[in-house]
């Protein structure tokens, strides 16, 4: 089965289950587009009903979660005792419980399963079992999530945030300085461990997350003037936030698992845009989702004056918002306005096909990859990342 063809099954399970009532999402335009590409667009709801029982055991069967779950098993622990083993044990207990503290297991892992399927995809693609090949393609996965850590360490610190996964955030429960200090040091062990790859390629290929996380933050600071501009102002920054990790993640394992330079690039290509994809969700989940299920404030990044997708779409027919936008929604009032203007709009509609179209992308890079459990995995996490509740 191809990769397409695979994911307009995954689809078509999806719309079942909204027909009998079960519960699959918020996010479904690829729904839509699966109902007028599908060669099956008009069989009966009883044979959709067969073919989605049967895709069910396929999908369950290829959960990327499930795949890698024996090498996400003791990926916390690793990290712990990769912090800890860099650090004097006397001296530095507050600073071992402060890197360790959002590495609780409540995080999605979402990094880490990516950068997995991936390696174990390709591997099944350029035949690669060399057990060397795989504790580096496992090092990547936990570099990954060291990284994405740091990073929301980082963020929290700059956003002034208060909560994170539904607890006090780092910077609530200790001070700046520390939470600071915290987060480098978890860079910096990151970064010891990718120097332990030997690999030069690899280290410079994630030695750009680094460098595109810090140009992302500058590109949060700023806010063009020229309307036309901001959309694609904001899919670079989403690109540097979120996908640049995802994306050379799946990158370096592609390289250690000795791909073509064309295969090397189609790994790039598909976790750029699942990472897209996965932000513009998140983006969308702001406006609908509540604040216990995202584990953080709603409307969170309206009160930070950022403008995401759903809000530069809804400009479009709403005109006024952008003054709102340009003063970055600091006047009292600003946030309540623009929010009604983008439930009013069809700026969340146009969020969830823009999502689906960079899965799309995803999926469509996978094409030539050899047929194997992990590259359904993959496929289905596009799925995954498009129906995601938080």
């Amino acid at each position: 089965m191809n990769a397409m063809r695979h994911f307009d099954r995954l689809c078509n399970l999806s719309k079942f289950r909204l027909v009998f009532g079960q519960p699959c999402g918020l996010i479904h335009s690829r729904l839509i587009i699966a109902s007028s590409i599908s060669s099956r667009q008009n069989q009966s709801t009883s044979s959709a009903g067969i073919s989605a029982a049967q895709d069910a055991a396929t999908v369950a069967h290829n959960n990327p979660f499930r795949l890698v779950g024996p090498q996400l098993d003791t990926l916390i622990q690793d990290i712990h005792s990769e912090l800890e083993n860099h650090l004097e044990e006397d001296t530095n207990k507050e600073l071992s419980s402060l890197a360790k503290y959002y590495f609780d297991g409540k995080g999605k892992a979402l990094r880490p399963v990516i950068a997995l399927c991936t390696a174990h995809a390709f591997n099944k693609h350029t035949n690669t079992s060399d057990p060397k090949v795989l504790e580096n393609q496992r090092q990547v996965a936990l570099i990954s999530e060291m990284i994405h850590t740091a990073s929301l360490v980082h963020d929290d610190i700059l956003d002034h945030a208060e909560t994170r996964r539904g607890k006090d955030s780092v910077n609530i429960r200790w001070n700046l300085q520390k939470s600071t200090m915290a987060g480098d040091y978890i860079l910096a062990v990151g970064s010891k461990l990718l120097a332990k790859t030997n690999n030069p390629q690899v280290i410079e290929i994630l030695s750009q997350v680094l460098s595109d996380l810090v140009e992302g933050e500058f590109m949060q600071l700023q806010n063009k003037e020229d309307e036309s501009e901001r959309f694609e102002h904001y899919l670079n920054k989403s690109f540097n936030k979120t996908a640049s990790l995802m994306a050379y993640s799946c990158k370096a394992n592609a390289v250690l698992a000795g791909a073509t330079k064309q295969d090397v690039e189609n790994s790039y290509q598909y976790g750029r845009n699942i990472g897209i994809a996965f932000q513009l969700v998140d983006d969308l989940l702001d406006f609908v989702s509540s604040a216990d299920q995202l584990g953080k404030p709603a409307a969170a990044d309206l009160h930070l004056g950022l403008a995401t997708a759903p809000v530069l779409f809804a400009a479009r027919v709403h005109p006024e918002l952008n003054i709102l936008i340009q003063r970055r929604f600091a006047e009292p009032g600003d946030v309540e306005k623009a929010f009604q203007l983008v439930l009013d709009s069809s700026g969340l509609q146009e969020t969830k096909d823009l999502a689906g179209s960079h899965c799309l992308k995803a999926v469509t890079a996978l094409e030539h990859l050899t047929e194997s459990d992990y590259k359904a995995g993959m496929i289905n996490l596009c799925h995954q990342v498009l129906n995601r509740l938080k």
